[in-house]
C-alpha cells in the first residue's frame, strides 16, 4: 500500500518537529492508541488497537527515526503485530517546509505491507482505513500545534510556590498548642 499527501500546518517548523517526536502528542493523535513511550532519541514503542473492516486487534510497535536531518526531515520506519489479526510494516519519508514564521507544509510518502487476516479484507477497504486514520492524526496534530505553546514554568517560581506551604504547616502545631493552653 502507498500513501502520500501533505498538510499544511498552522505552527512554525521547529514546534512542528517538537510535536511529531513528542510521545504524548502523538498518543493523543493516534485513534486507539493506549500509549507511546520514547526508548530513545530515534526510537518509539506503541500499543495501539486498531479496526479495519471485522477486524480489531491490539498492535504492539516499534517504530525507528533514521535519516534525520532537524528540523526538516527524517524517515520513520516501523512494524506492528498484531496476533492472529496480522501484522503491518513500513516507511514513510517525511518532509517539514516553512512557508513562513507560523505555518509549515508537512509532505509524506508511505510504503507499508501488511499481512495475516487484514491482508485479506482487501485493498480497498484497507486504503481507505488508511486514509481515514492519516486524515483523523492530522486533524488533531493540527488541532493542538494551533494552540499556543504553555511556557514551562520557571524553576524560581516553583520555589516561592512552596515557601507559604511549608509555613502554614509550621504555624499549625504553633496555633493547636496556643489554643489548647488557652483552654
Amino acid at each position: 500500500m502507498k500513501l502520500s499527501g501533505e498538510q499544511t500546518i498552522p505552527a512554525p517548523r521547529q514546534r512542528v518537529w517538537e510535536g511529531l517526536n513528542d510521545p504524548e502528542i502523538l498518543r493523543q493523535c493516534i485513534r486507539g492508541c493506549e500509549n507511546v513511550t520514547k526508548t530513545s532519541d530515534t526510537a518509539f514503542t506503541a500499543r495501539v488497537v486498531a479496526k479495519v473492516g471485522p477486524v480489531k486487534a491490539r498492535f504492539n510497535g516499534q517504530v525507528t527515526l533514521t535519516n534525520l536531518n532537524a528540523p526538516e526531515s527524517y524517515t520513520i520506519s516501523g512494524q506492528g503485530e498484531g496476533g492472529i489479526a496480522g501484522f503491518a510494516r513500513g516507511k514513510s519519508d517525511v518532509k517539514l517546509i516553512e512557508v513562513g514564521p507560523q505555518e509549515t507544509l508537512m509532505s509524506y510518502d508511505v510504503d507499508a505491507q501488511i499481512g495475516g487476516k487484514l491482508a485479506m479484507l482487501g485493498s480497498r477497504l484497507i486504503d481507505s482505513t488508511a486514509r481515514s486514520m492519516a486524515q483523523e492524526f492530522f486533524d488533531r496534530f493540527v488541532k493542538l500545534m494551533s494552540v499556543p505553546a504553555v511556557p514551562k514554568p520557571k524553576p524560581a517560581a516553583k520555589r516561592r510556590a512552596k515557601k507559604p506551604a511549608k509555613k502554614a504547616a509550621r504555624k499549625a502545631p504553633k496555633k493547636m498548642a496556643k489554643k489548647a493552653r488557652r483552654r
